[in-house]
């Protein structure tokens, strides 16, 4: 063995003993950083707000929520395209940013594919298709039937361009034969208070924005878009129940941090996450808000958003969607 070659496997193996120790030793240097990029207070915030303290006490280390609102979440992912790959900076990832509005782009901003590590799912949920409670039609079959009655007056309505809400509407459309008009609206709240003002007429949306509502009465469930019934909502069929198959979808949030992350890191952060969604009381939290704790490790999240992406991009190929 000549001097060159044996002084790079030297730096070789130290490289490796020191990137390990690095991992072992995560996290250390600095409180990590969680992007949210949407508003305090809508399912997503509480997602990263439920995981946030068991997180924090089984790290040993500070999690910061950081709000990066705009652009149906697309800011906080590209943010996070740039950010170093240690384990210091990761995002509450769900189905708009992460599915489908990089594909309503003639220039997607990021591959949510490729971009990104993906370390643990955390839940998912079914989404309400609602109406307000005066509304004639019973449940989604009967209100597919009253929109027919009304060519060109049935306004749908969603949490802005690009959003998981949108595409429900437009998944509605193709599946039904309806032609409803999209509204969107900045933020799910918005576009509850038009729906109940009857600005628009129906809504699909995530149970942790529409469930207080429809238990308090202010909103009407037609339908859940989830392979089975919701346990909060038992009387409520499913879309494919009320003859609607193919109008499935399910929202899925999870922790995602820069493409390549150091594997040893990925695990420590997936193998926590994994005890905190396994303990009663954060299981009972989400499932108050109508999403099911569902944790898939790196490998399973990875190949579930793969499937997703083509399923929603498919879609938009077909409505001919695009925002720019």
């Amino acid at each position: 063995m000549n001097k060159k070659t044996a002084t790079t496997l030297v730096a070789a193996a130290l490289l490796a003993v020191g990137g390990t120790a690095f991992a072992q030793g995560f996290p250390t240097a600095k409180p990590i950083r969680l992007i949210v990029g949407y508003p305090p207070g809508g399912g997503i915030d509480f997602a990263a707000r439920t995981v946030q303290v068991p997180l924090q006490e089984a790290l040993k280390q500070q999690l910061v929520v950081d709000y990066k609102p705009g652009a149906s979440g697309m800011i906080a992912a590209t943010e996070l395209t740039r950010q170093p790959a240690d384990g210091y900076t990761l995002l509450l990832a769900n189905t708009g940013p992460f599915a489908i509005a990089p594909y309503l782009q003639s220039k997607p901003p990021y591959d949510p594919i490729k971009q990104f590590t993906y370390i643990g799912q955390i839940s998912q949920g079914s989404y309400i298709a609602v109406t307000r409670p005066d509304h004639p039609a019973k449940n989604l079959k009967e209100f597919v039937a009253w929109a027919k009655g009304q060519p060109g007056k049935v306004n749908f309505a969603s949490g802005g361009n690009g959003t998981s809400t949108h595409l429900n509407g437009e998944l509605m459309n193709q599946v039904t034969g309806l032609d409803m008009t999209h509204v969107p609206y900045k933020g799910s709240a918005p576009a509850v208070q038009d729906l109940l003002g009857g600005q628009t007429q129906i809504l699909i949306d995530a149970g942790s924005v529409l469930l207080p509502q429809v238990k308090g009465g202010k909103l009407k469930a037609l339908a859940v878009t989830g392979p089975v019934r919701d346990p909060q909502l038992p009387d409520v069929a499913t879309v494919k129940e009320m003859g609607f198959a193919g109008m499935e979808a399910v929202g899925f949030q999870g922790l995602v941090g820069p493409a390549n992350m150091p594997k040893d890191v990925v695990d420590r952060l997936s193998g926590e996450l994994a005890k905190a969604l396994a303990t009663p009381e954060i299981k009972a939290k989400f499932a108050t808000a109508g999403a099911e704790v569902h944790p898939l490790g790196p490998a399973a999240f990875a190949a579930f958003v793969k499937a997703d992406n083509e399923k929603w991009s498919k879609l938009i190929r077909e409505r001919k969607l695009q925002l720019d």
